[in-house]
């Protein structure tokens, strides 16, 4: 049986229709694909040589918007995370069957910008993009070819945040305004987090606007390392008009340190963060909020999702006004970022289980988002790294 129809956009909790509470699931198995994989992305299209970090946003009128970083590498060999890298988008108006020619939705000449991030209004449909600016020849570390940005917000060498917005369905974007010194600390050199945000539907926090983070933090706070990682969110209580931090997230005795990471408002309010773990663990880690991000439970690993380190997707599944379930999509592979699977929580994190194969070979970072009749869909990194291409999968209840 397939589920009913439940209005959503892919980052909000929002209940079904009151008879899917007498559907309430007791078992996930996720179905065939209904239709073939769909590539979004290859290399060369639009004459960018490498697309990579997808990010999904399914719009309740059925819209698909694929954002990504098209990547321009200056020469051969040159690490390309902080290349000539623009902000690009595709939309489809057909469930992903076929999909619009790339649109640049932000460029700064040879500066990379990375880390999409976005996030869509309930009320409005505004749709709120975050990304960061590395200026020229300067990187998130240090390499053969490029110096590590540095501290500060004013010089050359200093990145920067931006936040645009569309009120079209993703045609067309206001003017960046730069927002680095409201969701930066001064002791990061950079900040950020690829994926999707959410706005809060629960307790006295709802209508706040939350985006995930990851900060770079320099060597000098990390003896023997050359930079490290934390985590936090940043946070809106005026539709993104103002921004703020909250806490950082607590480390204490955790092997290693949590990078890019994802959120998901649970069924009681409490919010659940999901970070790409950098150690051997080969785990994700995970920290809960309860209280609208201002702070974070200790951060810890996760045992029920293996997987190589690699940002993976996290999104909420709402069931009915009671209850969601957790999607998560990762390689389920300890040897590498192949093997993408969907992973399926109905207890709210506590305990996980396999769902689907989404890819068997080469998978690395994904996204996720509950499409408007009840299937998800899935973008992610094929090859692992030579398309972006995309996935429908169907949810079905069993008894």
């Amino acid at each position: 049986m397939s589920f009913p129809v439940i209005s959503n956009n892919a980052f909000v909790l929002i209940a079904a229709i009151p008879a899917i509470s007498l559907l309430l699931p007791t078992f996930l198995a996720v179905a065939e694909e209904s239709k073939p994989m769909v590539t979004v992305y290859s290399d060369g299209d639009a004459g960018y040589p490498r697309f990579r970090i997808p990010v999904l946003v399914a719009l309740d009128n059925g819209t698909l918007l694929a954002f990504a970083e098209g990547r321009r590498p200056r020469f051969a060999g040159q690490h390309d995370d902080h290349a000539e890298n623009d902000i690009v988008l595709r939309r489809s108006t057909d469930s992903g069957e076929t999909w619009t020619a790339v649109q640049v939705v932000a460029t700064m000449g040879g500066d990379s910008l990375n880390d999409p991030c976005v996030v869509v209004l309930p009320d409005s449909g505004r749709i709120l993009l975050m990304y960061q600016r590395f200026p020229q020849g300067y990187h998130a570390r240090r390499m053969a070819h490029a110096d590590m940005a540095t501290l500060g917000y004013d010089g050359r060498r200093n990145t920067q945040t931006f936040l645009t917005h569309s009120d079209d369905e993703g045609v067309s974007w206001s003017t960046p305004r730069e927002i680095t010194r409201s969701v930066r600390s001064a002791d990061a050199i950079s900040v950020g987090s690829p994926g999707v945000g959410i706005v809060l539907q629960r307790g006295r926090h709802a209508g706040r606007v939350l985006l995930p983070l990851y900060e770079v933090i320099p060597l000098e706070d990390a003896p023997g390392e050359e930079r490290y990682w934390r985590n936090r969110v940043a946070i809106s209580d005026d539709e993104g008009v103002t921004w703020r931090l909250g806490e950082r997230v607590p480390i204490d005795g955790l092997e290693g340190y949590g990078n890019e990471c994802q959120i998901v408002e649970k069924a009681n309010g409490d919010i659940r963060m999901n970070a790409r773990l950098q150690t051997d663990a080969n785990r994700l880690a995970r920290s809960i909020s309860r209280d609208g991000g201002e702070t974070w439970s200790l951060m810890e690993e996760e045992p029920g999702l293996v997987t190589t380190p690699c940002m993976a997707s996290l999104i909420a599944y709402p069931v009915n006004e009671d209850a969601v379930w957790l999607l998560a999509s990762l390689p389920n592979s300890t040897e590498g970022r192949e093997n993408g699977a969907l992973f399926v929580s109905r207890d709210n994190g506590a305990t996980w289980s396999f769902g689907k194969t989404i890819y068997p070979d080469g998978f690395a970072y994904s996204s996720l988002a509950v499409l408007p009749d009840g299937r998800v869909g899935c973008l992610f990194e094929r090859g692992p790294y030579e398309y972006l291409s995309y996935r429908t999968l169907s949810l079905e209840r069993m008894e």
